[in-house]
């Protein structure tokens, strides 16, 4: 009999307790905390990086929505189907703790959202960001929930104007889904070109220059990295490939989120 997709596994509670007190002890004790709740595994290394001098003196709290899924041995394949996007969805796509990728459908993966952010608020999270740029129903909370794609997509509004834009989305399942909800809210036109931020390190730079310079040539103004994926150095690639303003979905909700732990410490 199939598993429900709907069921979170807490087969591996005690591996997530180990997990998080290894992610908090990394950060000084006082002070305000954020909760950073990734759709794949924590903690999220690659973003560490670009976070951390966003959020001076924040403690950050990681935990993810697949911490108690299993992608070892003979477990993984099974893991990786019940987690799969239904026929024809669009996929999401995240990254595994070993920095391998896994393509999601949502309704596998919303209710391991949901105790991914019960687990950040009882680390004390003082606010918690959902780290995808994917849409998602209402999640229960206690305190602030911040979703990525609302806090990039009206940054992104009020800084191009009527401008074409081009948004770089990680798998080429996505591109008409990502065209269509910018296209709702962008009076401008909107192109989509597709660039794994999770694969082959000696190749992604390349990748997202080219799909940089391929959407400037399709006429876009502005380009959007439109995934917590990609990194600083994805958006100097893509700046000096197209030569175009590049806005980074990363550091624009964690610019918000710094906002909002601070309006709440």
């Amino acid at each position: 009999m199939r598993k429900d997709k709907h069921a979170v596994d807490t087969t591996e509670t005690t591996e997530i307790t180990e997990i998080t007190e290894t992610v908090v002890r990394g950060h000084p004790a006082g002070g305000p905390a954020l909760g950073l709740v990734t759709i794949g595994q924590a903690p999220r290394a690659d973003l560490r990086p670009d976070a951390e001098p966003l959020l001076p003196g924040v403690r950050l709290v990681e935990h993810g929505a697949l911490d108690a899924d299993r992608f070892d041995g003979d477990a993984e394949a099974a893991t990786r189907r019940l987690l799969a996007p239904e026929d024809g969805e669009a996929p999401l796509v995240s990254r595994l703790r070993d920095g391998r990728s896994v393509l999601l459908g949502h309704g596998a993966i919303v209710p391991r959202i949901a105790d991914a952010v019960a687990r950040a608020e009882r680390d004390g999270a003082a606010a918690t960001l959902l780290l995808c740029t994917g849409r998602f129903p209402a999640v229960r909370a206690r305190r602030p929930l911040l979703f990525a794609e609302p806090l990039v997509q009206q940054a992104v509004a009020a800084a191009v104007g009527t401008d074409p834009v081009g948004i770089v989305c990680p798998h080429p399942d996505q591109a008409e889904d990502v065209s269509r909800r910018w296209a709702e809210l962008l009076p401008g036109r909107v192109e989509a070109a597709a660039a794994d931020p999770y694969g082959p390190a000696e190749r992604v730079l390349d990748d997202v220059a080219a799909a940089a310079r391929g959407l400037v040539e399709r006429g876009s103004s502005w380009l959007v990295l439109d995934c917590i994926g990609y990194t600083e150095r994805m958006r100097t690639a893509a700046l000096r490939a197209a030569e175009r303003p590049v806005l980074l979905a990363r550091a624009i909700a964690v610019r918000m989120a710094a906002e909002v732990v601070a309006a709440s410490a």
